[in-house]
């Protein structure tokens, strides 16, 4: 299963084509928009999401709520191209009154894609660089988080840190598949704890009131997955790897853990691995040090991942650049963004990891239709359990 996306920020839309499904996968147009809404809430975003109600529209490759084996394609509209169709027509002469934007963004795309693609506006770089074209991505993960739904997966993400305002959270790797959704979803910036979320808040009004961006850390967590998917024969085929290029596919993402990640390096062993069980007719781990992956593969415990994401390069307090008409300091540009997008990066985040997983359930148990891959997953559940015999 396979995705690529089109549009820019301020364009008619954006568009997603998702292929690789498998037929006879239900498919629901308000599991998807829910998703997009997830995507567009959380506190400190700006004004662009009081203008956009992303709605997903599935036009091929689904008839009567289930999927045909064959590409799936999606469009979400921006309500905001009628603000914008003469400065971003696709054809036609540019307006006399267009203004350029000269003036790069620190940490942004805008100087090197300048440079890269040899343009003479920002523009040309910035509307597809935006962290608009998430909504894209979001929207063709629903097929495959419904995908994984329907093998008993689940994938979902909860903030632990804002700027300087962080959740001392216990026991993470064990608890963490714990939260329910609506815990995490009651929450303004998606933590679900209560105090930790109020110190969020606060630590985003002090950032709008210097007019500067924050960033923070986020989990990922999938629960339900069965032993064995990825592989341990080459880098490429370990999920670990697979996941990480995913994770880092998202706009602004610094760094990636693996369950206990930079801690395991100050530990010996002894406290690092987590010791194996008997549980039933069922290996397991007494921790989830490891966050559910060994040697590339899942181990049957919870996924766990922590992402760190950076400060939007757009701040109503702009950094110092150079204006490429003129070649002098200039104040960089100033974009309608948003002061803080932690909570939207981690639904975005898990729509990247649902479709690594999806595919790798799909290259393990057929990818044909969904009465094949149920019964092949069944299989492969009932020989294991005979291990234990």
């Amino acid at each position: 299963m396979q995705f690529i996306t089109a549009g820019e920020s301020h364009g008619p839309c954006l568009t997603a084509i998702v292929s690789g499904v498998p037929a006879g996968l239900a498919i629901s147009e308000d599991h998807i928009n829910s998703d997009l809404a997830r995507r567009q809430g959380g506190y400190g975003r700006g004004g662009r999401q009081r203008i956009e109600t992303d709605t997903a529209t599935v036009l091929s490759g689904v008839r009567f709520g289930k999927t045909l084996g064959t590409p799936v394609a999606i469009q979400v509209k921006n309500r905001d191209w009628e603000n914008w169709t003469d400065r971003m027509a696709v054809f036609d002469d540019a307006p006399a009154d267009l203004v350029r934007e000269v003036t790069p963004r620190p940490g942004h795309a805008d100087l090197v894609g300048v440079l890269k693609r040899d343009r003479f506006d920002c523009r040309d770089i910035l509307e597809r660089s935006s962290a608009r074209e998430t909504a894209a991505r979001v929207a063709a993960a629903g097929i495959a988080r419904e995908f994984l739904a329907a093998v008993g997966v689940e994938v979902t993400s909860y903030v632990t840190r804002i700027g300087d305002a962080a959740w001392d959270e216990e026991e993470p790797m064990t608890r963490c598949a714990d939260y329910t959704p609506l815990q995490i979803e009651m929450s303004d910036v998606r933590c679900p704890d209560p105090a930790a979320s109020e110190a969020m808040k606060d630590a985003i009004d002090r950032a709008i009131d210097e007019g500067v961006s924050l960033g923070g850390t986020f989990r990922v967590v999938a629960s339900g997955l069965v032993e064995g998917l990825g592989d341990y024969a080459s880098g490429p085929e370990r999920l670990t790897s697979q996941l990480g290029a995913a994770l880092f596919a998202v706009p602004a993402i610094k760094g990636v853990e693996f369950g206990i990640g930079f801690q395991a390096a100050a530990l010996p062993g002894s406290q690092v691995h987590d010791p194996i069980v008997l549980s039933g007719r069922k290996f397991v781990r007494a921790t989830n040090n490891a966050g559910g992956l060994e040697g590339g593969m899942t181990n049957g415990m919870p996924l766990v991942m922590t992402c760190a994401m950076k400060p939007i390069p757009t701040m109503a307090s702009p950094l110092a650049t150079v204006n490429l008409d003129t070649f002098e300091v200039a104040e960089a540009s100033r974009e309608r963004s948003d002061v803080c997008a932690v909570p939207a990066a981690a639904v975005v985040a898990e729509s990247e990891v649902a479709f690594v997983l999806a595919n790798a359930y799909l290259k393990q148990f057929g990818d044909a239709n969904m009465t094949d891959i149920l019964a092949n997953i069944e299989q492969y559940k009932q020989r294991l359990r005979n291990r234990t015999k």
